[in-house]
């Protein structure tokens, strides 16, 4: 039997375009397909699965997931959610269209949502497990299948706003996708982020000082930093939340599971230090060189 199309993901058809041919598509009999016959199946979970050819990896097994489901319920990284939905509002329209890429489980898109009572979102990753989450997470909040590295399924200038909390960066595709009055938000770690988690325990993954000068020149060619605010705080743990907190991260490949069983490792309070910061989409250059040739001269 043919899944029926989830609602939230109807508004979307019209955006979304063949990874194969970038053709439009339609549903017919339960699947998503384009006038030259690509074929994409929707997941009795809820999403639409559009990777082609040889498919992306993902860190994110079922143990990373629950154990990221689990702390994301206690409320922990609220303030970062909260952040996110302020800056969010104040730069998308009442019936705005949100693109969450690496949406994970969807915790960020749906809080985002929550506060715009009019927009749409479109979660993105390549996690199936994670997709699960994301494509139930929100009555508004649609999902597929997608690696951030290939260019996206999506039509030019469609975005009103493209989400990318913890997550790879595309740029090219974030200024492609993005309507030229639209924003691109960017939240990632300082140095100082979970530091005594990452002190104490063993084969914790460190974060690169230079993290900030390679974000600005990806990101320089392309958009133009509006604003920056910092999110900072200390988060007290329990044993649990402490597992969980590390279990949710790619640290947790890296480490001998013993030590995460040992209460002299797992610290009872840490750091959370981030930033988030607000990029405007700059006019491409090609553009601006035919804009120029363009011109009236008497201007």
């Amino acid at each position: 039997m043919p899944v029926p199309l989830p609602p939230a993901l109807i508004p979307f058809l019209a955006l979304l375009r063949c990874p194969m041919c970038r053709a439009g598509l339609h549903l017919d009999r339960g699947a998503l397909r384009c006038p030259a016959g690509h074929t994409f199946d929707i997941a009795r979970h809820g999403y639409v699965g559009l990777l082609t050819g040889t498919r992306a990896t993902s860190g994110d097994d079922a143990a990373m997931i629950r154990a990221r489901d689990q702390f994301l319920s206690t409320g922990k990284y609220a303030p970062i959610r909260e952040t996110l939905a302020r800056l969010t509002a104040g730069t998308v329209p009442e019936q705005g269209t949100i693109v969450d890429v690496g949406c994970g489980t969807g915790y960020y898109l749906a809080g985002v949502l929550n506060q715009l009572p009019g927009a749409r979102g479109l979660g993105l990753d390549t996690s199936v497990r994670a997709l699960r989450s994301a494509a139930r997470v929100h009555e508004r909040a649609a999902a597929a299948a997608w690696d951030v590295f290939r260019p996206f399924p999506l039509a030019d200038g469609v975005a009103d706003v493209v989400l990318n909390v913890f997550a790879p960066r595309n740029p090219s595709e974030f200024h492609r996708v993005l309507r030229p009055t639209g924003r691109l938000i960017v939240v990632r770690p300082t140095g100082r982020h979970l530091a005594e988690l990452r002190g104490q325990v063993p084969g914790a993954i460190t974060i690169d000082p230079d993290k900030e000068q390679r974000l600005h020149r990806a990101l320089t060619p392309f958009f133009e930093a509006t604003d920056t605010e910092q999110v900072a705080y200390a988060m007290s743990l329990t044993g649990a939340q402490a597992l969980d907190l590390v279990g949710m991260t790619p640290s947790a490949r890296h480490l001998n599971p013993a030590d995460l069983y040992n209460d002299d490792l797992l610290p009872d309070q840490v750091t959370v230090s981030l930033l988030a910061t607000v990029y405007r989409p700059r006019r491409p250059r090609a553009a601006r060189r035919r804009g120029a040739a363009r011109r009236d001269p008497m201007e």
